[in-house]
């Protein structure tokens, strides 16, 4: 059953969701992000090309040639078809095929939608029965 954690009161998604890839990718080597819309995914292609400073993140759209070469996908398509151990949903709604992931993190920001939006997600799952663990990252970096 995937594992669900939610990091809550989040200022700064992107930025989040790039460390958790980096930290996924470490830990599992396959890495999923579904971002909501074709600007946050350039957005965070972009940043993934420049974080972290000292290291390489290997990552592509769903579409590219290297997508089955690629550990990390970034894309806002709400498809899934390749092998992949980690998602992250940046995602307003819970994606169609998270359950076929071990982990699934969700990153909910600071304003009222965004938390209205990570609350109907985390209903969603308990009501599933997966397992869930929150962190509130609003003190951290």
């Amino acid at each position: 059953m995937t594992a669900i954690d939610f990091y809550t009161r989040v200022a700064d998604r992107l930025q989040i969701a790039a460390r958790l890839v980096a930290k996924a990718f470490a830990q599992h080597g396959r890495v999923r992000v579904l971002t909501p819309d074709a600007a946050a995914t350039d957005a965070l292609d972009r940043m993934l090309w420049m974080q972290p400073a000292i290291a390489f993140l290997p990552h592509c759209r769903l579409d590219s040639r290297l997508a089955l070469e690629t550990p990390i996908w970034v894309d806002h398509a709400l498809e899934h078809t390749g092998p992949a151990v980690v998602l992250i949903n940046l995602h307003d709604a819970p994606p169609p095929f998270f359950s076929r992931f071990e982990r699934l993190a969700e990153i909910a920001g600071l304003d009222e939608a965004h938390v209205a939006s990570a609350r109907e997600r985390y209903r969603f799952y308990r009501e599933r029965g997966y397992p869930l663990r929150t962190h509130d990252l609003s003190e951290r970096i």
